[in-house]
């Protein structure tokens, strides 16, 4: 019996997967199955006999010997070397990975360990390939965020520089509207609008995509009139509509939806533009409707449609349905491709069916909202507010530190019959506002030497009363802009804004 358990151990031994040895208190092997043979590339007449020490590298054999002697003291089952890096050593004198197991056996009374050793060469590759994959993800994400730091603060500066000259260009072409009677120079100055008007809707489509890409737009959901999105698109391209002699049906809407109205809005907005723009007759249509937990915004129209083959690509930067790259383009190709950033930045679906020749439908889905009560509505256009009589002879103080955009402001106040006094400073500001009196403020929201036209409207209130009416003209985009307070006697204007829309502006405040 105890000759067939002794072969059945030994024939364990030996068909076990890692290298196994046994050896006596004095380090001397007694046992090696075939494993250590293949692990270690001797005999195994080379190995049985002799000091385990042989197979480690020599500058740790001395320390070895200690460490083996306590353990033999007190023989317990234990991984070996926890928490170090075990090396083994072949017959050729290269070093690799191991682990160790040990376990105590009882003979008779002297006590024998077993030892089991594992290669792990693979393994510790892996860990350090792991490692290094780890520490390039580290640089790559510390990459991107300086990457993104760099590009947040180049679309901070381009959202004001870069609309600084069109504003500059829309301002002088408004006043020279006021000024000029003859034909010719009429039609110079609505071909120089139209101009500046695609130079504006192009820097305006880039900015935003560039500030989709770097992660800047946080959406701000909550509930909101539909009606309230069909009332602005119908006030803004109303006419564009009927100057193609195009019907622009919005149906009325009781619906209310849960999402983020204000990147909803630039949505539909960029779907109707450009049905109206792809629709030579016919009509443009509105409508909402909705299911259980959605709510579905159709705009469907009667024009060329997209080929079946090209629905894939509508979305692409500069794509356009039937435009070659070089040939002569309506618009610019960035509308749909900010759709649909903006519909993947909210999680939203958008739909899209078309036939050529017939038109196309796009179908935009929302979550419901569960309010009856919406806490938030888009606010109504300036312009639709019935504008008081003009004072005679307001005195505007006009703050702008560029001098282009300044003198352009201040000569179409002035053509308009506003009384002006321009400066560039808050300093300057505060100045003239001590010397006489002030009906209104137009300040640039980023002035120079890091002042802000927000600390402006502060100072001044502070020292001619909190119903100083106040215009903040901004290029900036930013959370900083869009969520000043509601206040009724501020005004808030984008860059860049035509001439007619800031005289509009102006005319919306509440009588004094």
């Amino acid at each position: 019996m105890l000759t067939t358990t002794a072969v059945l151990a030994r024939g364990a031994l030996e068909a076990a997967p890692d290298a196994m040895i046994i050896i006596d208190a004095s380090g001397i092997v007694r046992y090696a199955n075939r494993q250590v043979s293949a692990l270690f590339g001797y005999a195994h007449d080379e190995i049985i006999e002799q000091s385990v020490e042989r197979l480690m590298p020599e500058r740790f054999r001395s320390r070895h010997v200690g460490h083996r002697e306590g353990y033999t003291r007190t023989v317990r089952v234990r991984p070996m070397g926890a928490g170090l890096d075990l090396l083994g050593r072949r017959q050729d004198g290269s070093e690799f990975p191991i682990e160790i197991s040990l376990s105590p056996i009882q003979d008779g009374d002297r006590v024998l360990v077993a030892a089991a050793i594992r290669d792990v060469t693979d393994r510790k590759r892996v860990e350090a390939e792991l490692v290094v994959a780890r520490q390039v993800a580290e640089q790559a994400r510390e990459t991107a965020d300086r990457a993104n730091l760099a590009k947040s603060r180049f679309l901070a500066t381009a959202s004001h520089d870069l609309r600084q000259p069109l504003q500059t260009l829309a301002l002088l072409n408004g006043t020279l509207r006021r000024m000029v009677r003859d034909a010719d120079s009429l039609l110079a100055i609505s071909q120089q609008e139209e101009a500046i008007g695609a130079m504006s809707r192009l820097l305006n489509a880039l900015l935003d995509i560039s500030k989709l890409e770097s992660g800047m737009i946080k959406p701000e959901t909550t509930d909101f009139r539909v009606a309230a999105l069909f009332e602005e698109l119908n006030r803004e391209y109303a006419r564009s509509a009927a100057d193609k002699g195009l019907q622009l049906q919005i149906e009325t809407s009781m619906h209310i939806a849960h999402c983020d109205p204000s990147l909803v809005e630039q949505v539909l907005r960029n779907l109707v533009s450009n049905a109206i723009k792809y629709t030579h007759e016919g009509s443009v249509r509105v409508r909402c409707w909705n299911e259980t937990q959605l709510v579905h915004i159709e705009i469907l129209d009667t024009g060329v449609g997209i080929p079946s083959d090209q629905v894939p690509y509508i979305f692409d930067e500069f794509y356009q349905v039937g435009v070659s790259t070089h040939s002569l383009r309506e618009g610019y190709g960035l509308g749909l491709n900010i759709v649909q950033r903006i519909v993947s930045l909210l999680d939203l679906h958008l739909d899209v069916r078309s036939v050529v020749g017939k038109g196309s439908v796009f179908t935009l889905s929302l979550p419901v909202g569960r309010d009856p009560i919406c806490v938030a509505d888009i606010e109504a256009d300036p312009a639709q507010v019935s504008p008081p009589p003009l004072a005679a002879r307001q005195h505007v103080l006009l703050v702008e530190d560029d001098p282009a955009v300044r003198d352009a402001t201040r000569m179409l106040l002035r053509v308009e019959g506003y009384r002006v006094t321009a400066v560039s400073t808050i300093a300057e500001a505060l100045q003239s506002a001590e010397a006489e009196k002030i009906d209104l403020l137009i300040t640039d929201y980023h002035l120079a030497g890091n002042e802000i036209g927000t600390a402006l409207i502060t100072a001044l209130r502070t020292r001619l009363g909190s119903s100083l009416k106040a215009v903040l003209v901004t290029g900036d985009t930013s959370s900083a802009v869009k969520d000043l307070p509601s206040d009724p006697y501020l005004r808030v204007a984008s860059k860049p804004i035509k001439a007619d829309a800031l005289l509009t502006l102006l005319r919306t405040f509440p009588s004094s």
